[in-house]
């Protein structure tokens, strides 16, 4: 009995055009992001590579609203799948591809920064969390804030 279940579910599976060696963003549906983590994948892990992991807006105006994309490179062997991107800060609002990205494949972490009520040089952090060694990146965002000339 237990056989059939199986062979049933699988035939279902394939019958869909279920790939099940491609990843998707989707942790709950996706057996394979699941189990494979970046511990398990080892050598064959997905690597985040970024042009920089720092950016300064330079001099700002109080209340200016300013964004940034980082680029980054998946340059590891597998799909990288992005969990969550958070902010030190309610000013700065980071948002990320939810889908995999492909080895070789470039995309952005953009990120939007709103200086109202900030003064002085502000540094605020980016904290990216997916399936990397380690799991965590940092990225990080720096203004001068000058008040409004009235």
């Amino acid at each position: 009995m237990n056989k059939f279940i199986f062979s049933a579910s699988l035939l279902i599976l394939v019958a869909c055009g279920h790939d099940p060696k491609k990843a998707s963003g989707n942790l709950v549906n996706n057996p394979l992001s699941a189990t494979d983590t970046a511990a398990n994948l080892g050598e064959n892990a997905p690597s985040m590579t970024f042009d920089e992991n720092i950016h300064d807006f330079g001099k700002l105006v109080d209340g200016e609203v300013v964004t940034y994309k980082f680029k980054f490179k998946n340059t590891g062997k597998s799909d990288l799948i992005i969990n969550n991107a958070s902010a030190s800060c309610g000013c700065t609002v980071p948002s990320y591809p939810k889908e995999p990205v492909a080895p070789g494949s470039e995309a952005a972490i953009d990120v939007q920064f709103n200086s109202s009520g900030k003064s002085g040089v502000v540094e605020k952090n980016i904290t990216i969390t997916a399936n990397t060694i380690p799991t965590q990146v940092f990225l990080i965002i720096r203004a001068d804030v000058k008040p409004k000339q009235e």
